[in-house]
């Protein structure tokens, strides 16, 4: 903790003119080092050690810029997206203003960098920051909370309908080696407003950074929201991110989470539907190899009557890569004519890969319709004896159904530059990882 409390003493104050913020950084401070790192006897982190993290102590990055040579281009090959998105681009924590292009959008919409919206919006920042995103019991959120430099602030007013994604990308590069980096995102959809949201995390090469990312979303009545989240963070990197939601009556999230990097990674996905008629969809798709581990944990808060909930996550491990799932769904008495779903299948494509699910319903209402199912399985032998009997190699038989296995997942995302981008990275991922 020695160098966190260094790091945290030496933070130059950016609080603009939001007079809360220190305070409010330095509580968070407080009751990160109160409860330290979660371990494994912690029921929410019983499958997942974060011991690489708290042992090797990373350096937050703070206020001083890293020179980088990226550019425009550089950017656009590493994520996924078209160039007529609003693009956001953040290098090792810090927005670059070069690499981004958000001018078009709507007059009556507000997208800044944190460090502007609290300077010309503090109290509408200071409001929401650390409300939602609960971290009196999140040491990681409270990390966070406690070392956030910069990140994205948007406000979508009523009525408004914003029509390309908002893409924002955080890269990290060589300069981010042994560093901290603690993005936030804000997002405020009002009634009735529509806004698509992209969050790319890549890096450029092989550093050993972490990545502790925080969002919190509000989402107004009869607003959608989507969120998608692609984790392609370098292999030696570590990224817990945390996405906070609270949904009023009628309105939508729908989230997606693609992971494919990291040597350990933890994705929270929370969201309360707080208003009647709310619907949320979780959905996600995680390919580890070597020793990766990836854990993803959801819990849906039904709070009010007449809401509907779906979870589809998919996972496929290879080498000795560990897989998590942990799902819950709680229902409150309250909620009656609740309808949640709630699924999670895993494919093992080797003999010493291993998954972990635990779906979980904690349900106070009688009148709900509730199911979850869990399958953890191999590749089907009789469709790999048909598929080599016309003729189709090996490897690329196990590729084949190793992709279909995955595009029921990937289905589910509405856009179709996104779906077909990460189509295309999880056939060469497949590929890369059989000719290994």
């Amino acid at each position: 903790m020695a160098t966190y409390a260094d790091a945290f003493a030496a933070q130059v104050p950016s609080t603009g003119g939001a007079a809360r913020l220190p305070e409010l950084k330095r509580a968070a401070f407080e009751r990160f080092t109160t409860l330290g790192f979660p371990t494994t006897r912690n029921e929410d982190w019983h499958y997942t050690s974060v011991t690489p993290i708290a042992e090797k102590a990373f350096r937050p990055m703070g206020s001083a810029k890293t020179v980088t040579g990226l550019s425009a281009m550089d950017v656009a090959a590493l994520a996924i997206g078209e160039s007529s998105w609003h693009r956001l681009v953040f290098v090792n924590g810090h927005f670059e203003p070069a690499l981004s292009a958000y001018a078009g959008l709507p007059a009556e919409v507000s997208v800044l960098t944190l460090a502007e919206a609290l300077k010309t919006i503090p109290e509408f920042v200071m409001e929401r920051l650390g409300t939602l995103a609960a971290w009196t019991d999140a040491p990681f959120t409270a990390m966070n909370t406690a070392f956030v430099q910069d990140g994205v602030v948007i406000h979508v007013p009523n009525g408004t309908v914003i029509d390309e994604p908002i893409h924002i990308i955080h890269v990290a590069d060589a300069h981010a080696e042994g560093g901290a980096m603690f993005p936030r995102l804000l997002v405020v959809a009002e009634e009735l407003a529509q806004v698509t949201i992209v969050e790319s995390h890549v890096a450029t090469g092989g550093a050993s950074y972490f990545t502790n990312a925080v969002a919190e979303i509000e989402v107004g009545p009869n607003a959608v929201v989507q969120h998608y989240k692609v984790q392609q963070e370098s292999s030696s990197a570590f990224h817990v991110g945390t996405i906070q939601v609270s949904q009023a009556r009628d309105s939508r999230f729908h989230s997606f989470s693609f992971a494919t990097g990291a040597a350990l990674s933890r994705t929270n996905v929370y969201t309360r539907l707080s208003g009647e008629n709310a619907e949320t969809r979780l959905n996600g798709l995680y390919m580890m190899d070597g020793t990766q581990h990836a854990d993803h944990q959801t819990f849906v808060e039904h709070l009010a009557p007449h809401c509907a909930s779906r979870e589809l996550y998919k996972g496929i491990l290879d080498g000795s890569s560990h897989g998590v799932f942990n799902g819950k769904v709680y229902v409150d008495p309250i909620a009656q004519k609740t309808d949640g779903k709630q699924t999670n299948h895993a494919l093992l494509l080797s003999e010493t890969a291993k998954v972990d699910t635990k779906p979980q319903l904690e349900i106070f209402a009688d009148d709900v319709k509730c199911t979850h199912g869990a399958t953890v399985g191999k590749l089907d032998h009789l469709a790999l004896f048909y598929l080599k009997s016309r003729g189709v190699g090996a490897e690329n038989a196990r590729s084949l159904l190793t992709y279909a296995f995955a595009a029921e997942a990937l289905e589910l995302i509405e856009i179709d530059t996104l779906r077909i981008g990460l189509e295309e990275r999880v056939f060469e991922h497949f590929t890369h990882t059989r000719q290994r």
